[in-house]
């Protein structure tokens, strides 16, 4: 309390007007990464081509490029060296830096997305050893992701396709085709030794070789038309020969006929087949 010392009455002092209190939005803030170039890229939107532009452009990709690096970061652990992410970055970035407009807002808004879609199709077209629909990939990704989110807990088992499909709201037909999806980002080499089998078997060795019956199976379909055309005892003659595997003496025994004379009915009888059916084949027939 306050005296008036020259009336001995109290003063009750005036009241201190309250502080008055502006919110502020706090500042947007920038990564370490993200440099001011605005001016520069206005200088590159007025500069025509030629090597003042070129070092133009080349200086923004470099102010830049750590920003790209930054985004090749978020990609490591997924099957593809980081250097070669880098590589992939500062292909979308130079991208941006070209196609960028300044009248048209930030350049760290427009590239991050720009940089980004490119690593994404690094991904999607070069990675993988099958090609799979994009809808599959989409599935791979999620089932991945989940997978590794479930397996957070100390001590839980593999989750199953039914735990994912609860996790994602995907169907198990669904995560089915997600799981298989995660084995076709690469594939075995053939000469890759089996692990249940004996040493220096490899998976080559369980694969098939040419069968030449196929071309036997073609020749008989070629040759079958004109066999039918054949007279009975020239038909019958060519059945022993090639199909019992008679001998010429055997079979003129069996018809009464000289060694000499079967054979020439096998050479007559094969030469017209062979004719016909080639005559065929090239459209003759």
């Amino acid at each position: 309390m306050l005296i008036d010392m020259s009336t001995s009455r109290p003063v009750t002092p005036a009241p201190t007007p309250a502080a008055t209190t502006t919110p502020t939005t706090p500042a947007r803030r920038n990564h370490d990464d993200a440099p001011d170039t605005a001016s520069r890229f206005a200088r590159l939107a007025a500069l025509e081509e030629g090597p003042e532009r070129d070092a133009v452009r080349d200086e923004l990709v470099k102010a830049w490029l750590p920003m790209a690096h930054r985004i090749a970061g978020r990609f490591r652990d997924r099957g593809e060296a980081i250097e070669d992410l880098r590589q992939v970055a500062a292909l979308g970035l130079v991208k941006a830096v070209d196609r960028f407009d300044p009248e048209r807002g930030a350049f760290e808004s427009y590239a991050v997305p720009t940089i980004t879609g490119e690593i994404k199709r690094h991904f999607r077209d070069r990675m993988w050893a099958l090609r799979v629909p994009r809808r599959v990939q989409e599935l791979r990704n999620k089932v991945r992701l989940a997978r590794r989110e479930l397996a957070q807990t100390p001590g839980a088992p593999e989750p199953s396709a039914a735990d994912i499909a609860a996790h994602t709201g995907l169907t198990e037909e669904e995560v089915a085709a997600g799981l298989e999806a995660l084995e076709s980002f690469s594939t075995l080499s053939l000469d890759a030794e089996l692990p249940a089998g004996d040493d220096g078997y490899s998976l080559v060795d369980t694969l098939g070789g040419p069968d030449a019956s196929f071309d036997v199976v073609v020749d008989r379909e070629s040759a079958k038309e004109s066999l039918r055309r054949l007279p009975e005892r020239e038909r019958a003659i060519l059945y022993m020969r090639f199909f019992e595997d008679m001998t010429q003496s055997r079979i003129a025994d069996r018809l009464g006929i000289s060694q000499m004379h079967v054979s020439r009915l096998i050479s007559r009888s094969c030469a017209m087949v062979r004719e016909e059916a080639l005559g065929r084949r090239d459209g003759r027939g």
